[in-house]
Order: structure tokens, then C-alpha cells, then sequence
């Protein structure tokens, strides 16, 4: 058992306290953009620490787009915002969904090669979507599911890990408690309504997390299954107005950056 002195905990809140500075200290340098005019980041080397006087400007560009001073045209990163929070909310939520579903079925029920399905599903983890694109893209445009919310998310909801850490944790709940549940006459879904759901509730708001920002996060997929500008996430939002024009509204990118922030599940 380690013993707690003033100095080991003098060390351990300086070490907590440089890690956060040093995860912080982009946040803050990429908010003091946002506040200064393209041509004060520009020119300004190295750039300042103080926030200028350019915030609402810039983060009305960044929210409402338009016509910048300088003639570079600024999408409107609301609808894009949009966009990514309805599509990471339905890929986080779906994921947990069929993945509980999915363990709860490999757990209790017996089933012939009911451990070889289970091994199929986790043999999935070396087939992401970035290997598998091309017949994952013709699955998607076939039915039409092109520049749809269902084509942005549908193909990314499944996912063998959070089956994998739900079946670990059904393994674990003691058999007397389905014991219980069988002599006070519950089936098999009241048991999973009233026994393991209650029991998963920190695992399910972990993995929500995880697969919020997973969702939110993508690029690649919404970059192929999207053309029209009404389905871009914020995260091609932000790709474009770094590489959609010859003049860098860059307070504009810091703007928009920021924004995303305090869309997050835990803000």
C-alpha cells in the first residue's frame, strides 16, 4: 500500500496539473485565434496569448457563413453541426442497441455454435470500414442511401467491440441472479429489463462517449456517401475551409474548431 505524504501528493498534483497545460494549452491557443483577424495570425510570429477584439466577427462567420472582407466565402457551420450531432447520436445510441442485444443473446441463450457466431462478430474488429469501403459504399448506394442521415450512419452502427465488453460483463453477473429472476416468474427480457440494464448503466454511458466521438469524428465515410452540401459534417466543414480557398480566413477554421467543443456529451 503506498503511503500518502505532503511531497508524493505535492508531485502527483504537479504532474496532473502539466498534463492538463500541456492537453489545454491548443484549446486556448486555437480560441485566442478565433478572437483576432486573419491578417493578426498571419502576421504575428509567434502568436499572441491575448485575445483580440475580433470574436464576434468571427464566430458569426463561423455559425452563419458568408462573404468574408477579404471575398473568401465561409459555409455555415450550424446545419453542419447539425448534421454530426444527429449522426454521432444515432450511431452512439444504435451501436449500444444492437451490441447489448447482441451480447445478451450470445450469454444466455444456448444456441447451436453459439460461440462460433460470437468469434464471427469479433473476427469483424479486422474489417473497419476503411478496409471493407468499396462493397460497403455499393451496399449503401444500390438502395439510394446516398446524401441520407441513414447512409451516413447505418453502416457504421454495428460494432464487435462494444459486443465484446458487454458479453465480458454479462459473463460476470452472478447465475443466482438469473436464478432469482426465473422463480419470480421473469422471462427473458423482463430479466434483461429490470436485472442487466440497471447493472450496465456505467458501461453503456462509457461506451456512449466513446462512440459519440467516434461518430463525430468521422471523415472519410461522409466524404464518399455525401455530395450535397446540406449533408456535410462539421468535420468536412472544417477540411473545406482550410482547402476550399486560395486565401485562409484562418480566425474563421479557429472559430469553427472551437465550436465542436462544446457540442461534446460531457459539456
Amino acid at each position: 500500500m503506498i503511503q500518502r505524504t505532503p511531497i508524493l501528493n505535492f508531485f502527483t498534483h504537479l504532474i496532473l496539473i502539466l498534463g492538463v497545460v500541456v492537453v489545454f494549452f491548443p484549446i486556448y491557443v486555437t480560441f485566442i485565434g478565433s478572437t483576432q483577424t486573419a491578417e493578426q495570425i498571419m502576421t504575428s510570429n509567434p502568436i499572441s496569448l491575448l485575445p483580440g477584439s475580433n470574436i464576434v466577427e468571427s464566430y458569426r462567420f463561423a455559425l452563419f457563413g458568408g462573404k468574408t472582407e477579404a471575398g473568401a466565402s465561409v459555409s455555415p457551420a450550424l446545419p453542419m453541426m447539425g448534421i454530426s450531432l444527429a449522426s454521432a447520436l444515432i450511431i452512439a445510441i444504435g451501436k449500444i442497441a444492437i451490441s447489448i442485444l447482441s451480447a445478451f443473446a450470445i450469454v444466455y441463450f444456448r444456441f447451436p455454435a453459439r460461440n462460433i457466431v460470437f468469434w464471427m462478430v469479433f473476427v469483424t474488429l479486422m474489417l473497419p470500414v476503411e478496409v471493407r469501403i468499396g462493397p460497403t459504399y455499393e451496399v449503401v448506394s444500390n438502395p439510394g442511401m446516398l446524401n441520407t442521415m441513414s447512409g451516413l450512419t447505418v453502416p457504421l452502427i454495428a460494432s464487435a467491440t462494444a459486443t465484446f465488453l458487454f458479453r465480458q460483463f454479462f459473463m460476470t453477473v452472478p447465475d443466482e441472479l438469473v436464478e432469482a429472476a426465473r422463480m419470480d416468474g421473469a422471462g427473458p427480457m423482463r430479466f434483461f429489463k429490470d436485472v442487466l440494464l440497471p447493472l450496465s448503466k456505467t458501461s453503456m454511458a462509457a461506451l456512449f462517449v466513446i462512440q459519440f466521438i467516434y461518430g463525430w469524428n468521422q471523415y472519410l465515410w461522409p466524404l464518399l456517401v455525401t455530395t450535397d452540401e446540406k449533408m456535410y459534417p462539421i468535420v468536412m466543414g472544417i477540411k473545406r475551409l482550410i482547402f476550399g480557398e486560395v486565401y485562409i480566413e484562418w480566425n474563421v477554421v479557429m472559430a469553427t474548431a472551437i465550436l465542436p467543443c462544446c457540442r461534446r456529451p460531457w459539456s
